[in-house]
């Protein structure tokens, strides 16, 4: 491959947490790729940290402090005059407002829509996908609270927002199974936006037309490329999983435990900082699992998490 250019990038956030906008900045004319929009940043230095270097860069380029930035994807690109790992941080707090110092242009756009602007450097095509996913995935727990109970609780969750649910509940039997995602199937008709998965089980997820399905990390390694649905996600517990769904191009996965849960409150989890070390290199948004609850969020993003998946916290 050669030598490869870290570059350090920012996708500023600003506005509804659930749909942000982010910024675009227009390379400009003399540049490889002039009149591309990208995210801004840029080359790490020698000696440089990749945040120490997003920050200057975003003080050079836009004019502004970084505040608070979040590590979140990594990714490789070999373009033509050379190959790029690109490491994204989500920057949702800096002082001064964004100026195009050294772009053509800036622009704001929504995540979820469709871009406004165009060309796009190649390499922020996945970049793009992965903003639009929410920060929460529920996992069903109709085992525990009943079926009734159960879609009650998805009935008020979707009306309040939540957007990216997973049909787990393995253990149901195949018929009661069937009919309880076909169930939550009809409960998220009713918002556009919601997309839900079936845990492991392809021809279930076709017999409901779920928008995708959710892999155990057995079912990962035994697939040999990605199920044809528009999502695709997969429980990764190590590096070895996270590197399978990558080569897969999976669209996110699930990392953990992380912290105890109540079903094993004894095992420890692997801890934010395992979490973070197996993140750093993920090309997927990853969702923290294991002992999560809302207040966790903030937690887990400054770790390198996308977002946080939970099994009994969400409402």
């Amino acid at each position: 491959m050669g030598v490869i250019t870290e570059v350090a990038a920012a996708v500023l956030l600003r506005g509804d947490p659930a749909e942000p906008e982010f910024l675009l900045a227009q390379r400009p004319p003399g540049k490889p790729y002039a009149g591309y929009w990208e995210f801004p940043g840029g080359k790490v230095e020698a000696g440089e940290t990749a945040h120490a270097a997003l920050r200057r860069e975003l003080h050079e380029e836009l004019g502004i402090g970084v505040e608070r930035a979040w590590p979140w994807v990594c990714c490789e690109f070999s373009y033509p005059h050379a190959t790029v790992r690109l490491r994204f941080f989500r920057v949702n707090a800096w002082r001064g407002e964004a100026a195009a110092i050294e772009h053509s242009g800036l622009v704001w756009l929504r995540s979820g829509q469709a871009p406004g602007v165009a060309p796009i450097l190649p390499a922020n095509g996945p970049i793009l996908r992965a903003l639009a996913l929410p920060p929460v995935y529920a996992l069903t727990n109709a085992s525990e609270n009943g079926i009734e109970g159960e879609l009650e609780r998805l009935g008020k969750a979707l009306r309040s927002g939540l957007r990216l649910i997973q049909v787990r509940d393995k253990t149901l039997p195949a018929s009661v199974r069937l009919d309880f995602a076909r169930r939550v199937m009809q409960r998220a008709a009713a918002h556009p936006a919601a997309r839900i998965l079936v845990n492991d089980d392809l021809q279930l997820a076709t017999a409901v037309a779920a928008h995708g399905v959710h892999l155990s990390s057995a079912r990962l390694w035994q697939l040999e490329q990605k199920p044809p649905f528009p999502l695709v996600a997969a429980s990764c517990h190590g590096a070895d999983d996270l590197a399978r769904a990558a080569r897969l191009q999976l669209d996110f996965a699930v990392l953990g435990p992380v912290l105890p849960t109540p079903s094993h409150p004894q095992a420890a989890g692997i801890g934010w900082h395992r979490f973070a070390r197996l993140g750093e290199r993920s090309p997927l948004p990853l969702y923290a699992l294991g002992g999560m609850q809302p207040a966790l969020l903030a937690e887990a993003c400054s770790h390198g998490a996308h977002g946080i998946a939970m099994l009994r916290g969400w409402h």
